[in-house]
Parts: C-alpha cells; structure tokens; sequence
C-alpha cells in the first residue's frame, strides 16, 4: 500500500512536470518577445546612422549641384551631402575625384531605405546623406601633418 501510495505520488509530479513544461514551452516565447527594433528615421537631421571624423574619401561634385563622395576602402556605399552649399566654397583649392579628409554625421538615404525594405536581395552597396561638418586636403605622405589641412587657409604657408 505504501509503495502504492509512492508509485501514485511519483506519477503525479511527473505529471505536473510536464504540464509544466509543456506551458513554459508555449508561454516563454510570448514573455522573451520585447516588441519590434525601433527603426532608423531617414533623412538628414534624423537618426545618425554613423558620425565620420578626418575621414579619407574620394569627393566628386559638379559645379552647383550635388556634392558625393566614398569613403577610402569602400567602393559600394555612396554618401551625398545634405549641405552642399556650405561644403562648396572649401572646395576652391581641390578638383572633383581628390582624396580629401571628411567628417560630419551619415544618415539613411530614404529611397534606398524604402527599395531595400522592398526587395529580397541584400546589396553590397548602402547609399547614406551625409551632413558634412568639415573638409580638408589630405597631405598624408606629402611631408605635411597627417591630420591634413584645412582647405581655403586664411594664412597660406609655405
């Protein structure tokens, strides 16, 4: 009778076990679920996706229009200026296609954030606007500073 009573008693938490179980499985991925990732505003002066500081780039430009640029090591990510009329006057001393040094903060492009959102493929390629705050020459190897030079100097030096 007591082995009995031990055998029925074992049964039941046995039984209580895996019920326990059972509901933990159902219920924990509805607890772990802590709601969808915020996601990026695109645009300038939204959410800063990267913040550049002296960074090396190719810079192209035509005259009045847009100014774009890739970064040194990057072929595939474009970024186009969000303020390129304050960037253009300190383009005098350097041409279009110069390596220069840029800083500022990159921001999502919203076409390229609404056609990637659209389409199954993942590129290579990410395409931002970029909110310049400076640019300089880059004298890297020119037995000038490494840092670079600001360009449209108050005081030129030789």
């Amino acid at each position: 009778m007591i082995t009995n009573n031990r055998k029925d008693l074992s049964e039941m938490i046995g039984n209580t076990i895996r019920k326990i179980v059972v509901v933990l499985i159902i219920v924990a991925p509805a607890l772990s679920y802590t709601g969808c990732k915020k996601q990026a505003k695109c645009g300038c002066g939204k959410d800063v996706v990267r913040t550049y500081t002296n960074v090396s780039a190719y810079v192209y430009w035509s005259t009045g229009a847009t100014i774009s640029f890739q970064t040194v090591g990057d072929a595939y990510s474009s970024y186009t200026l969000c303020n390129p009329s304050e960037m253009l006057k300190l383009l005098t001393d350097a041409k279009s296609g110069d390596i220069l040094q840029v800083s500022g903060h990159a921001y999502w492009d919203c076409n390229y954030v609404q056609q990637a959102s659209n389409s199954p493929y993942q590129g290579l390629g990410q395409v931002y606007q970029f909110q310049a705050t400076d640019m300089s020459i880059d004298l890297y190897g020119k037995n000038k500073p490494s840092t670079g030079t600001q360009l449209n100097p108050s005081n030129t030096q030789n």
